[in-house]
């Protein structure tokens, strides 16, 4: 999906208007290598839901959910290049927040870094609480606070570390969970064809129960409203472009890296699963030994299966939880520099970490595992769901905001460009309207109901604070040109 020309070349679109200035005593450090920033995309978009929540999606369409994956990475793939395209000329740390300003409005470059911010803060809230839950597996005497207590303090201090510091430590943290989808890859292909003391699973249970599309063509539509969120991740590396080396460079490989590894774990893997399992016994599931990836390594004969699968998905939570409070720290970084917030969150330490919006970050994050510790299961579900819808205006945001900045660009730049979407305009127009039509198809989906009429409060209040700052904002502009000592009566 994509051409390649002159790097050299590239490299001339990324210069003073892109506001990378490393080595202004105020800007972010660029410290993340280019494999640092795929683990981190794959930290942020391989959570506890491909480990633990297949399930939901299966339930919802059975084995034609593999049609999904590959419909849902049609998708990614479009956000992923349009996201590409501009994190190349412009390597910011508020990414799509900040060219959604500049190329589309100013109340979206403010809305879409608002919105993320707290779809962050509540994923932060899900994977925390998860974590404490799965250490109750072998604490079960242990209150589950002490554990969130625990992890919050550790995962605070992590991003406290300068970013080069914390990419390493993040890549170790990702690479366990890739290890693990391909240890479990392995091991169910050799219990499909036969490797081993058990005799050939075969095939049979794609087409069994029912038959390959059990639900229809609809049930595959409508677990497409779940499965795209697998994929909500890829916008990582754009976050991560202030702090990137050589951005014109790492940016394009790591995206085309984490896009394309995305969907050789999540559809070979799902079918693995349903190749292995028949898919009206997966269940959505709430326990550990519930999961389809536990009964596959107990199925090989694997002594201490539930206690190797438990440690991996506490690793994907930390992952996942680590990522997302980088994330929410850069955006509050991105919204302070953009003074739509105290000027004194995008303060660095000497280290080159916005310690102060970190902090904000950590106390929204507390707020969410309170919420979710506390909160009846249906409050927090919606809860979820706000998340969802949240997303998926964030993508439609970056989207239009891709158009938007192919004109202002030119074709004359656009083909310098490292990494392009191909079949521009259609291919953004179709992500547009898919996205759409998923937001509108989560109003038939149980658990689900409430997304859009749950984020639609928020969108309102968020545009109401942004009026009334840039209301103030040019009041006070207004002040500042008025003429001092005027005449007097």
């Amino acid at each position: 999906m994509d051409s390649a020309p002159d790097p050299a070349a590239s490299a001339e679109l990324v210069g003073p208007e892109s506001g990378s200035s490393a080595a202004a005593p105020q800007e972010l450090r660029r410290r993340l290598s280019q494999r640092q920033l795929t683990m981190l995309a794959i930290g942020g978009a391989i959570g506890v839901g491909l480990f633990l929540g297949s399930g939901v999606t299966i339930r919802i369409a059975g084995p034609g959910v593999i049609i999904s994956y590959l419909l849902g990475a049609i998708i990614a793939l479009i956000v992923a290049y349009s996201l590409a395209e501009m994190a190349v000329v412009h390597p910011d740390a508020g990414s799509f927040g900040v060219y959604a300003e500049k190329y589309f409005s100013r109340w979206a470059g403010f809305a879409v870094r608002t919105t993320y911010g707290l779809v962050q803060m509540i994923a932060i809230g899900a994977e925390v609480t998860a974590v404490a839950i799965y250490f109750s597996f072998w604490f079960p005497t242990v209150p589950q606070w002490i554990w969130v207590l625990s992890v919050s303090i550790g995962l605070i201090a992590l991003n406290t570390l300068h970013v080069g510091r914390f990419g390493e430590i993040e890549y170790w943290f990702a690479l366990i969970k890739v290890v693990a989808i391909l240890v479990f890859i392995g091991v169910g292909a050799a219990l499909i064809v036969g490797i081993g003391p058990h005799p050939a699973i075969g095939l049979k249970n794609l087409t069994a129960n029912g038959g390959f599309l059990p639900h229809g063509w609809l049930g595959v539509w409508l677990a497409l409203t779940l499965v795209v969120t697998s994929y909500m991740g890829v916008e990582v590396i754009a976050v991560t472009a202030g702090e990137a080396e050589s951005p014109e460079k790492s940016i394009p490989k790591a995206m085309r890296t984490i896009v394309f590894r995305l969907i050789f774990f999540y559809v070979l893997a799902i079918t693995i699963m349903l190749a292995m399992t028949p898919w009206n016994q997966t269940g959505a599931g709430t326990g550990l030994t519930a999961s389809p990836f536990v009964r596959a390594f107990s199925s090989a004969g694997i002594p201490f299966a539930a206690t190797i699968m438990n440690i991996v998905v506490i690793t994907a939570a930390l992952s996942s939880c680590n990522t997302d409070l980088y994330l929410t720290t850069r955006m509050l970084f991105s919204l302070a520099r953009g003074k739509y917030v105290p000027a004194s969150l995008s303060k660095l330490a000497k280290n080159g970490v916005p310690r102060r919006a970190l902090a904000v970050s950590s106390a929204g994050m507390v707020a969410a595992i309170l919420l979710a510790i506390y909160a009846p299961g249906k409050a927090f579900l919606a809860l979820y769901g706000v998340a969802v819808a949240g997303m998926f205006f964030v993508w439609i945001v970056i989207l239009l905001t891709h158009i938007a900045f192919r004109r202002a660009l030119g074709p004359e730049r656009v083909a310098k460009l490292p990494m392009r979407l191909r079949f521009y305009p259609y291919s953004t127009f179709l992500g547009i309207a898919a996205l759409l039509g998923i937001t509108i198809s989560t109003f038939f989906v149980d658990g689900l109901q409430w997304t859009v009429p749950g984020f639609a409060p928020f969108l309102v209040l968020i545009t109401m604070v942004y009026w009334f700052t840039r209301r103030r904002s040019q009041d006070s502009s207004t002040l500042n040109a008025a003429p001092k000592g005027g005449a007097s009566e």
